[in-house]
């Protein structure tokens, strides 16, 4: 009876360890992770733990300009149907103390490129070594997403460059869609970009009654868009290539993107083109790539599509200049305009979080067109990730795209401490000054984690 009894208690937990599914078993780690770090209190641990552990981890990252900090919850979880093809899912809200909110589901699919190993004949001479002719391929990554945002506060200056009246508004969107990035040319990194959305877009007054509101002081004549706000079908297509070159001490990141946003009013219809051309200047060998990873969701930090594991907080002396060159434009047929709340904007930090022209204020220079120069130098504190950036950046918009040209061109510095631990969040504080009224203080923390893909835009 004994041996009956002893064999029982054996074979029911490994019955239930055998019928435990991936998601209960990574449920499971985490619990065991958290009660080794947390609460026998290894302080790295526990906040590594918290703040990119999977599947569940505190949520955080700054929302739009004046709509604060936020908090809440993220999930995450990652399926293997076949040895092709890896599925990740991301899920996560936030909220501010201003009432405004962010959630969100992201699914990533990554195509899984095998390589096939085959034997060649041939001789070398003793001693001869060859060079490693092995890299990592870009891989197919497609993207699926619903997220709605909602920001209770969000300024107007007036349409391009001389308007000093500030509104306030604030705005729901919801988008659905996603888009896919195809490797073309591997010894280039170059890949083609494809995308589809659904927009739903309401505006409201200011939040406060200290605020003045948007209606007080515009019309659907200086604020297009004002009075109506109806759905977009957004498309997009374009180029991408991120090759490097010199042992990794030139680093390109190129897209060039052309959107079609067909609004259901066709009043409100147009077309955008964006070019964004980044050159980044590692000063080490072997340097880590800073940029985000497609196969990640925003919430996710791995490093390989095959590990959900996130990297290691760094240890190694890092450093790099970068030189950016951004230029957006948009058309419009004979009688349409592009809505306001769609314009790009340049000063402070932009809706998505995007510092340019930092010395400014947030959202200060509003339009359809713009271009901005930026040049940037990061370097690490020693080995510690804490690292100190100094920029300068140079830019314009422009009402009609005949009006941008390389004169009259605002300027803005800034400098301060960056952080970049791991996988967890980034942090940015500047002080930036010159070319506005006066200095601007802007301090960040990333809306994706280290290492994950950037959300949709809402412009």
């Amino acid at each position: 009876m004994r041996r009956v009894l002893l064999l029982a208690a054996i074979a029911v937990p490994a019955a239930l360890w055998a019928q435990e599914s991936q998601l209960g078993a990574d449920f499971r780690q985490e619990g065991e992770h958290f009660q080794e770090n947390c609460l026998h209190f290894s302080p790295a641990g526990c906040g590594e733990l918290l703040f990119t552990g999977h599947p569940l981890h505190v949520a955080v990252g700054s929302l739009a300009p004046q709509n604060g900090f936020g908090s809440g919850i993220a999930f995450t979880t990652h399926y293997t149907p076949n040895e092709n093809w890896r599925l990740f899912f991301n899920a996560d809200a936030v909220a501010t103390a201003n009432g405004s909110w962010r959630a969100g589901g992201y699914l990533n699919a990554v195509l899984i490129r095998h390589e096939q190993i085959k034997a060649s004949s041939g001789t070398s001479k003793p001693g001869e070594k060859k060079p490693s002719r092995l890299t990592i391929r870009e891989m197919p990554v497609i993207h699926a997403y619903a997220q709605g945002i909602s920001l209770n506060s969000l300024t107007f200056f007036g349409l391009g460059a001389n308007n000093d009246q500030s509104s306030y508004f604030g705005m729901t969107q919801t988008i659905a869609g996603g888009n896919v990035i195809w490797p073309v040319f591997d010894p280039l990194k170059i890949s083609l970009f494809g995308e589809a959305n659904g927009r739903f877009i309401s505006l409201r007054g200011a939040d406060s009654r200290s605020k003045l509101s948007i209606g007080i002081v515009n019309d659907e004549a200086s604020a297009p868009g004002l009075l109506k706000q109806p759905g977009f079908a957004q498309f997009g297509q374009g180029i991408q290539m991120h090759p490097r070159f010199a042992n990794g001490h030139i680093q390109l990141n190129y897209a060039v993107t052309l959107q079609e946003w067909l609004a259901g009013d066709s009043h409100y219809s147009f077309r955008r083109f964006k070019t964004d051309l980044t050159h980044t200047f590692p000063l080490y060998r072997n340097q880590r790539s800073l940029q985000p990873r497609s196969f990640n969701g925003p919430d996710s930090c791995a490093s390989d599509a095959n590990s959900q594991k996130c990297p290691a907080i760094t240890r190694n002396l890092e450093g790099s200049v970068e030189l950016r060159f951004l230029y957006t434009t948009s058309y419009t047929s004979a009688g349409s305009v592009v809505p306001f709340y769609l314009d790009p904007t340049i000063g402070g930090s932009d809706i998505n979080g995007a510092s340019l022209l930092p010395s400014f204020a947030d959202y200060r220079f509003r339009g359809p067109n713009f271009l901005v120069f930026r040049a940037a130098f990061e370097h690490s504190i020693y080995k510690w990730p804490i690292g100190v950036k100094v920029l300068m950046d140079q830019g314009r918009v422009a009402l009609h795209p005949g009006d941008l040209g390389f004169s009259h061109l605002a300027h803005s510095y800034a400098a301060g401490f960056t952080v970049h631990a791991g996988g967890l969040p980034v942090i940015e504080l500047l002080f930036a000054w010159g070319g506005g009224p006066g200095t601007h203080t802007i301090a960040t923390v990333s809306p994706s984690l280290l290492g994950g893909s950037a959300r949709p835009s809402l412009y």
